[in-house]
């Protein structure tokens, strides 16, 4: 645990961490913004930190079905409650949207423009497959961009 820790304190040294952490937030305020623009609801009407929690009570679905849908189309996302929530904690009013992966992954804030009318586009066609099948071609299209691990080749 020490040594993770030396590890993790050294990292937070380095000036590119600073760089990184500034992006994160840069790309968590793109993906607010968007969200916003493309007529969704953000909890605290935006955000300052790492994550995105987005109302979807709008959408009539619960946090389960949301999550769902967004997962087939290759957005992961988590249920989670939103301030003064009247559903049940299984099935919430919000979605908790991750900006460090992606950033991690080399994504800008013009990719988090993008992904946030991807979302929207979803949930507000959660039950039309042909409309979802095409939004997951674009979000594979956009992963293509990013490859996981560029340097890895698979023969």
């Amino acid at each position: 645990v020490i040594a993770a820790k030396a590890v993790a304190f050294k990292e937070a040294l380095d000036p590119s961490f600073k760089n990184y952490a500034k992006n994160i937030i840069e790309n968590s305020k793109s993906l607010a913004t968007s969200l916003v623009e493309n007529g969704a609801k953000i909890s605290t009407d935006g955000t300052d930190n790492h994550l995105v929690l987005m109302d979807i009570s709008m959408y009539d679905i619960g946090g389960k079905i949301a999550e769902h849908t967004l997962d087939q189309v290759g957005i992961f996302t988590n249920k989670n409650m939103i301030p003064f929530d009247k559903r049940s904690p299984f099935d919430p009013s919000g979605i908790r949207i991750g900006t460090p992966a992606l950033t991690t992954r080399g994504l800008n804030t013009s990719d988090m423009e993008f992904i946030g009318e991807l979302i929207v586009n979803a949930l507000q066609n959660y039950n039309n497959n042909e409309k979802l099948n095409s939004i997951k071609s674009q979000v594979q299209e956009l992963s293509n961009k990013y490859p996981l691990y560029p340097e890895l080749k698979i023969s």
